[in-house]
This record gives structure tokens, C-alpha cells and sequence, in this order.
């Protein structure tokens, strides 16, 4: 039995949509007449919900699942299995008690793979665009464990606190970059549409202008002779870079050089570093192998050179290197985490050493986002300040010598 989404119109001529679950198409047609309806189209919801979730060349989702909707039907599935009830039976509650279609469609489409005799691990790969390695691989290994609960409550937790750093890192960078096109729209306006008419009446004064004043004059009249050359030749910079950062040994040599910046490399490097340790204390956890719980943590990690690194630790742990070890030659993980994970080897308790180690990360990440926030803000105004007070000293000075050669 298959899930299939329908349109239909009702007696009233509204239109209809939903999920059914039936063997055939035939059949689907059948029941929505029987419930008074007229079908106008009918597609398998699995096979649909595969096109819009796949990804693209990028990596990028076609049609993206919010990740508080992912948390919350993880969360609402864990319940339920955690009840003792049968798998088929929780995907069928979970899709009755969510509200969005998008939701109920992948619920749906997910439960149609587990009746035809797929494990939920392997109906939930085939919509990688919503379940990526690292969730399927959990899954997996709580069916086998007989612990998919617990393993569900940690992916909902998961979700929800890589939504959380996303949320800061967003912050983080939106905040100020809004702030400085801002400031630099005012300024622009400024030296575009006021200062012109201010030096006209320079003009008619027929006297030597101050340098400040000659400065401003020549920043107007480039900004507004080449101002809008700019603005394309910026936009046709940024689009030769997008093609150029297609091919992946130019990204890699991209995100190398990202890591080396003072500022950013830094949050980046912590960033990465974190959500490492965490993916992988959640994999251990979850009886996942090392080598393997490796392997996947490196395919959720956004940045090339950070990932490459982890793919090579990998095969020095398999050739039977030690995890600190492994990770100490890279040169791109923090000391304290090397001494936390070495820590954890030979104690046992490996995922609780990584749990900390993101913890760590997670509030130095943040300490770094507050603090860059607080200190961005004055050395902004105090920038817009200096420029403010260079136009208008460049306005005021020639209007001084013009009194100053009158009183004379």
C-alpha cells in the first residue's frame, strides 16, 4: 500500500488536497468518489516528495523542511515508539496530528515505504533531502540497538540545537552587514544628491577651495560619473566567483583561505569544530562505529577543508592511529578538545568527552557572537561619525573663508 496525493473538487466546486493511502491510483479515484469528490490529478506522494527534496549540484535543497517541523515530528515519533507502538502505526499518528501538508505528505510518504517491508532507516534515505546521512545512520543503528526512542529524542534535540547555532550565525553576520549597507546608502546619498547642489554655490564664489572641500567635490562627482558601473561591475564580480566556486578544488582552496582570516577563521574553525564533536558523540552513542560515526560527521560538515581534514584523520584512526592523534595532525582542532577526546579514549566515555567539547565550543561561539556584536556597534557609529564630520567640515570651511575675506 502506497501513499498517494490527490486534488480533487467537492460538490460546492472548492478544491480539495490531500494524502490517501491505497494500492492502486484506480482505487484512489475510487474512494475520493465515494466521498463526493471529483479527482483532477493523483501522484504518488514518495515519488513526488523525492523530486522536491532532492538536492541539487550545490547541495542546496529544492524545497527545504524547517528544522523545528523536522524536531517536532522526530520528537512526537519517539513518543510513540517509546510507547510500545508498532512503527506503521506511530508514522500514521504523527501524520494525523501534524498541520502542514508538506509534513503529512513526507510522513505519509515515509509510512507507504515501511508497509511495503523497508526498515525506517531505509524509507527515510530515500527522501535524502529532508533525512541526510547522519539522521538515517542514527535511525539505523537505534532499530538495531532496540533503542529508536532514545535515539530519536537525541536527533530532536540535535536538530533543534544546530537550528539554534545556524539561528546565532545568522545573527551574527546579517546584523552587521545590514548596519554597514545602511551606512554606506546614507553616505552615498549624501555625496549623490546633497553635496552637488552645495557645490554649485561654490562655484559662483570664484575663490580657492580648501583640500577637504576638493576631496569631497572629487568623491561626488566619481560616485556619481562611475557609481552605477560600480554596482555592475560588483554584481558581475560576485557572479564570475559563484562560477568559479563550482568546481570543488576551487572551493576547497576557498574555504582554506577562509580558515586563515583573522576573525572569521576563527568562528568558522569553532563552528565546524563543535558541530563535529557533537555529531560524533551522538553517532558513539548511538552504537555507531568509530570509522563509520568518521565518516559521516565529515559529510555534515559545511566547510571543504575542515572535511578533507576529517576524512584524513579517518584514515589514520583505521590504520590504527588514536582519534587525539589523528585529529592533533591536522593542526585545525582546538588543544582543549584533543586533550578532552584523549581523555575520553582511555576512560571509555568517549561521547560524554565529545558532548563536552561542543558544549565548550558552543559557548565560546557565543561569548564571540555577543562580544563582536557589542564592539561592531560603537566602531560603526564612531566610523559614520568621522565621514559625517568630513562632509560638513568640507561644506563649512569654504563658507568660513568667504566671511572671514568679507570682514576683511
Amino acid at each position: 500500500m502506497a501513499a498517494f496525493e490527490y486534488q480533487a473538487i467537492a460538490n460546492n466546486g472548492r478544491k480539495k488536497k490531500g494524502v490517501l493511502e491505497a494500492d492502486t491510483e484506480r482505487q484512489v479515484r475510487q474512494m475520493l468518489r465515494e466521498q463526493g469528490l471529483m479527482p483532477v490529478a493523483i501522484a504518488a506522494a514518495a515519488e513526488k516528495e523525492k523530486k522536491q527534496s532532492a538536492q541539487n549540484r550545490w547541495g542546496f535543497t529544492l524545497r527545504k523542511v524547517k528544522a523545528q517541523d523536522l524536531a517536532l515530528i522526530t520528537r512526537q515519533l519517539s513518543t510513540l515508539v517509546g510507547s510500545a507502538l508498532p512503527i506503521e502505526q506511530a508514522l500514521l499518528a504523527v501524520a494525523d496530528q501534524t498541520e502542514k501538508p508538506r509534513m503529512k505528505k513526507l510522513v505519509m510518504s515515509v509510512r507507504s515505504k515501511v508497509v511495503e517491508g523497508y526498515g525506517l532507516a531505509e524509507a527515510m534515505a530515500e527522501f535524502p533531502g529532508v533525512f541526510d546521512s547522519l539522521y538515517t545512520a542514527m535511525v539505523a543503528a537505534g532499530e538495531k540497538s532496540g533503542h529508536l526512542d532514545q535515539v530519536l529524542e537525541e536527533l530532536a534535540d540535535y536538530t533543534e540545537q544546530r537550528q539554534h547555532m545556524k539561528s546565532q550565525l545568522t545573527q551574527a553576520l546579517i546584523y552587521p552587514l545590514m548596519l554597514t549597507l545602511v551606512a554606506i546608502g546614507i553616505v552615498v546619498f549624501l555625496l549623490v544628491s546633497i553635496v552637488p547642489q552645495i557645490v554649485e554655490n561654490f562655484a559662483t564664489m570664484g575663490q580657492e577651495l580648501p583640500p577637504t572641500t576638493l576631496a569631497m567635490i572629487a568623491i561626488s562627482e566619481f560616485l556619481q560619473n562611475w557609481g552605477l558601473w560600480l554596482v555592475v561591475g560588483l554584481v558581475v564580480v560576485l557572479l564570475l566567483f559563484g562560477q568559479w566556486l563550482r568546481k570543488d578544488t576551487n572551493r576547497l582552496k576557498y574555504h582554506y583561505r577562509l580558515l586563515k582570516l583573522p576573525m572569521l577563521g576563527k568562528v568558522i574553525r569553532g563552528v565546524s569544530t563543535a558541530r563535529f564533536a557533537r555529531t560524533l558523540s551522538i553517532l558513539t552513542s548511538s552504537a555507531v562505529p568509530l570509522l563509520d560515526g568518521l565518516r559521516i560527521t565529515s559529510s555534515v560538515i559545511g566547510n571543504l577543508a575542515i572535511r578533507e581534514a576529517v576524512d584524513e584523520a579517518a584514515d589514520r584512526v583505521r590504520e590504527g592511529s588514536s582519534l587525539r592523534a589523528a585529529l592533533q595532525e591536522t593542526g585545525l582542532f582546538p588543544p582543549m578538545m584533543l586533550h578532552m577526546i584523549a581523555a575520553g579514549e582511555k576512560s571509555g566515555e568517549l561521547e560524554q568527552m565529545l558532548k563536552r567539547c561542543a558544549d565548550n565550543q558552543d559557548k565560546e561561539f557565543e561569548n564571540l557572537v555577543t562580544v563582536s556584536l557589542k564592539v561592531f556597534e560603537p566602531v560603526l557609529i564612531v566610523t559614520m561619525a568621522g565621514i559625517v564630520f568630513f562632509i560638513v567640515l568640507s561644506i563649512i570651511q569654504p563658507i568660513l573663508q568667504l566671511n572671514n575675506s568679507v570682514g576683511l
